[in-house]
């Protein structure tokens, strides 16, 4: 699924040849045709994280490596440490703080919510297309397929794992027959999607750590809204209350109600199985597209590899790769 040609296991060096050569990308009416953005936290794992994500962007994304590229962070940006700061200027990204109410801060990725809001709103007139990140991704290639094609308003993966999701063969369970509800999700546009991992069959749930989406669609602001509406609603404290997971993960099921509703099938595209690959996961990956290396990707997810002293052992990488990331891990 991913291929094992020599183009595809020498990804990491093309893309730094890309990224050393070749020039911006820009639409026909001097709109850029893409924008980065993820969130950052004043704490030293996600400042590695997002330094990490902007080095590879800026390294490694070939002709997009040089898109405007921004990290929303909640408060502000002085609570983030000045060398963080200092780095991610040396890599022209920017930094934009953005308000969150203290009562909604203790919620599960409602600072992601906001902050994408927001990406979305900065990115309109500026960039046909923003490529919102989860901050714990490394972009390993040039990501062609961020540029969405005509009357395509979204490129999104799948969730990686079932968890919560609702297996397309069985009955609507009571928790998405609630999201359904609270969305407006019309019936007729329920498709099946197989995630990322474990290969099963469910009704549509994105996953939130990869969503790529034309600023003028609103996508992310209606997110935003949604969640911060329902995400108290007695009906799902229920939930909650019965099993910590729906708490955890009903940021992803509200924007897939989101989406469905204000989507149809023909204009979202699932990007392909090469992109937000959880590295995480890789030794549950029973899948027939299960990579070999990483240099087959176009971007990854972790979960904090760096954390792990033994990771250069572990990580299914070459030496290359190891080698960069050893050098910006070492800064």
């Amino acid at each position: 699924m991913y291929g094992s040609d020599l183009s595809r296991r020498n990804r990491f060096h093309e893309g730094l040849n890309s990224a050393l050569c070749g020039g911006s990308i820009m639409g026909s009416s001097g709109e850029r045709d893409l924008a980065f953005a993820s969130v950052v936290f004043p704490r030293g794992d996600s400042e590695t994280n997002a330094l990490l994500l902007a080095d590879s962007i800026r390294s490694f994304a070939g002709g997009l490596s040089d898109s405007p590229l921004r990290f929303y962070t909640p408060g502000d940006v002085t609570g983030l440490s000045e060398g963080f700061r200092d780095r991610l200027s040396g890599l022209d990204a920017t930094l934009v703080p953005f308000t969150l109410d203290d009562g909604l801060r203790g919620f599960p990725f409602m600072a992601h919510a906001f902050a994408a809001a927001r990406a979305e709103e900065d990115a309109a007139g500026e960039a046909g297309v923003l490529a919102w990140l989860s901050p714990n991704t490394l972009v390993l290639g040039e990501p062609l397929d961020f540029l969405l094609g005509d009357g395509v308003s979204l490129g999104f993966r799948p969730v990686h794992h079932t968890l919560i999701g609702s297996l397309f063969g069985e009955p609507l369970d009571p928790f998405w027959s609630l999201i359904y509800e609270l969305c407006g999700v019309p019936e007729e546009r329920v498709f099946p999607m197989d995630t990322h991992v474990d290969g099963a069959t469910l009704r549509p749930y994105f996953n939130s750590g990869i969503l790529v989406a034309r600023p003028g669609r609103g996508l992310m602001k209606a997110w935003r809204d949604k969640y911060v509406e329902v995400h108290d609603e007695p009906a799902l404290r229920g939930f909650y209350e019965g099993d910590g997971r729906y708490r955890v993960f009903v940021h992803q099921a509200v924007l897939s109600g989101v989406i469905l509703s204000g989507l149809d099938a023909d204009e979202m595209v699932e990007l392909p199985p090469s992109y937000n690959y959880p590295l995480h996961l890789h030794g549950e990956d029973e899948t027939d597209g299960r990579p070999v290396a990483m240099e087959e990707l176009v971007t990854m997810r972790h979960e904090g590899f760096h954390s792990d002293p033994r990771w250069p052992e572990r990580m299914p990488a070459g030496d290359s790769l190891k080698r960069w990331l050893l050098g910006r891990l070492a800064r």
